[in-house]
C-alpha cells in the first residue's frame, strides 16, 4: 500500500515499533526473535474509522430496527446501564475481535460515563486507538443517565485528553465525540471546534446516516448536517464523519473543500435500513474515505474483511462491475484510514520508517485456492476471511500469534462480558428510568 503500490517478496526487519528495513534475504545480526512467514501475506494493519467499544456487549440485542428507534429503544438504554466493569469488558472483548480480524487502530467512540475504563482497556491490549467520551447534552427520549450538563460534558472531555492523549508515545490519541448534531447544542458543538483547534486533536462524530434523522436537524437549524457543522467551525481535516449516506451536492463540496474525512460503514448502513452512501462520486472528487464496522449491535461484527467485501459489492448493480475494483477497497481499509486520522505517515503501508503495525495471513486454504497467478489484493479482499488472520503486530509488538492473543486472557473476556451484560440487563429491569 505505498505510493507505487508495491507487491514484494522477501524479508521484514522490526526493530523497536518501526520497520528498519524490507528487502530479499535480509540477513541482520542480533536478532531476537524470527517468525516464519514463507509461503504467508502480510499487510498493514486494517484501520477501522468508526467503532463503537462501549457497545460490544448489546451485541444481539438491537436486531432489526431503523436508526433513531434501534438508539431510543435499545442502545441508550443499555449505554445508561453501563458501570466501570461492563465498560472495561464491552471494551476488550471488542479489541480481542478487532485483533483477530486483522485490525491494528481504530477510531472509537464511547458512552457518557466511566470512559476512562474504556482507555485502561486500549492501554493494556497494545491496540492502536483514536477514542473519546461521547458528548450528549440534549435530544428527546434520552435516558436520564446520560443526559448531561454542556459544561460537564466538555470539563470531562478535556479532563480525559489531557490524560490519555499521545499514551504509549502517541499510540492512544484523543477525539473530541460529540454523538451527533440531535444529541449536542450548539454551544456544546462551538466549544468542541474550539477545543479541537487549541489542542490540534480529531472530532469524532455521526452525520447524514438515516433521513429521519436529517428531518430533525433541518428542523431546527434550517441547515442541512454538514452546512450547521461548517456553520459552527467544525468543518476542517481534524473531522472524522461516520456514514455520510445522504449527502446533497453543496454537503459533498464542503467536505471536500475543507479535507473533511468520511467513514463508510456498509455493514451498518445496511442492516439499520440507512440506504448505501454514494462513495464511488466521493471518491471521484478526492474525498477522504475510510472504512469501519461500527458497533456490534448493528453490525453484527466488527469484521474488516466483511465491510471491504460490502464495500466493494454493493455499487457495483448502479455503478457497473469496475467501480470500486479490490485495490481501492483495501487502500481505504489501510491507508486511507491512517490518511484519516492523521498517521499517514507513520502507519497504513509496509514502509522502512514507519510503525510496525502488520498483519500475517494464511491464504494457503481451499477458499483462497488456486494462488497461481491470482492477484494478491483480489485474493485479500474478495476471498479471505478473518480466520485467515494468524498473527497480529502492533507498534512492534506481537499482540496475537498464531491465532492466541498475548495482551488479554480470552476465557477471562468472554466470561466476564457474560456476567457484564446479565448484570446491566437486571439492573435495567429494577431501575424504572434511566
Amino acid at each position: 500500500m505505498n505510493g507505487t503500490d508495491d507487491i514484494f517478496k522477501g524479508d521484514i526487519l522490526i526493530e523497536n515499533d518501526r520497520i528498519q528495513a524490507i528487502g530479499p534475504d535480509l540477513n541482520p545480526v542480533n536478532i531476537t526473535k524470527i517468525i516464519d512467514g514463507r509461503g504467508k501475506t502480510i499487510i498493514p494493519g486494517f484501520v477501522q474509522t468508526h467503532i463503537h467499544l462501549c457497545q460490544t456487549v448489546f451485541r444481539g440485542r438491537a436486531d432489526d430496527l431503523e436508526l433513531l428507534d434501534w438508539l431510543k429503544k435499545r442502545i441508550w438504554p443499555l449505554e445508561a446501564a453501563h458501570d466501570e466493569e461492563s465498560l472495561y469488558y464491552s471494551a476488550l472483548l471488542g479489541i480481542g475481535e478487532l485483533i483477530q480480524s486483522g485490525t491494528t487502530a481504530i477510531v472509537d467512540m464511547e458512552t457518557v460515563h466511566h470512559t476512562d475504563f474504556a482507555f485502561q482497556a486500549i492501554a493494556s491490549s497494545g491496540i492502536r486507538a483514536l477514542s473519546g467520551k461521547v458528548m450528549m447534552d440534549k435530544g428527546e427520549e434520552v435516558p436520564k443517565k446520560l443526559q448531561e450538563n454542556t459544561n460537564q460534558s466538555i470539563q470531562e472531555s478535556v479532563d480525559l485528553l489531557e490524560k490519555w492523549h499521545n499514551f504509549d508515545n502517541g499510540r492512544i490519541k484523543y477525539a473530541f465525540s460529540p454523538r451527533f448534531v440531535v444529541s449536542c447544542t450548539e454551544p456544546l458543538l462551538k466549544e468542541v471546534a474550539e477545543l479541537s483547534a487549541s489542542y490540534h486533536v480529531n472530532v469524532h462524530t455521526h452525520a447524514s446516516e438515516n433521513l429521519g434523522e436529517i428531518q430533525i436537524v433541518e428542523g431546527e437549524t434550517g441547515m442541512k448536517n454538514i452546512e450547521y457543522l461548517d456553520h459552527l467551525g467544525l468543518a476542517n481535516n481534524r473531522l472524522i464523519l461516520a456514514h455520510c449516506v445522504w449527502l446533497n451536492e453543496r454537503e459533498k463540496q464542503i467536505i471536500k473543500e475543507k479535507g473533511i474525512h468520511v467513514s463508510h460503514c456498509p455493514g451498518s448502513n445496511l442492516k439499520l435500513a440507512s440506504g448505501i452512501a454514494e462513495i464511488p462520486s466521493l471518491l471521484d472528487d478526492d474525498i477522504s474515505v475510510s472504512l469501519g464496522a461500527d458497533g456490534a449491535p448493528c453490525n453484527n461484527n466488527l469484521d474488516m474483511f466483511n465491510e471491504m467485501r460490502l464495500a466493494a459489492l454493493i455499487q457495483k448493480p448502479k455503478h457497473g462491475p469496475t467501480t470500486m475494483d479490490a485495490k481501492t477497497v483495501l487502500k481505504m481499509a489501510t491507508i486511507g484510514g491512517a490518511k484519516a486520522i492523521g498517521l499517514g505517515n507513520e502507519i497504513g503501508s509496509i514502509e522502512v520508517g514507519k510503525k510496525a503495525d502488520l498483519v500475517i495471513l494464511n491464504l494457503n486454504d481451499f477458499h483462497t485456492y488456486p494462488s497461481f497467478d491470482v492477484d494478491p489484493i483480489s485474493r485479500i479482499v474478495y476471498s479471505a476471511t478473518r480466520a485467515d488472520v494468524e498473527t497480529s503486530i502492533i507498534n512492534g509488538k506481537i499482540v496475537m500469534e498464531n491465532r492466541i492473543m498475548k495482551t488479554m486472557d480470552k476465557k477471562i473476556v468472554l466470561a466476564e462480558s457474560n456476567h457484564s451484560i446479565k448484570r446491566m440487563t437486571e439492573r435495567m429491569a429494577t431501575i424504572e428510568s434511566f
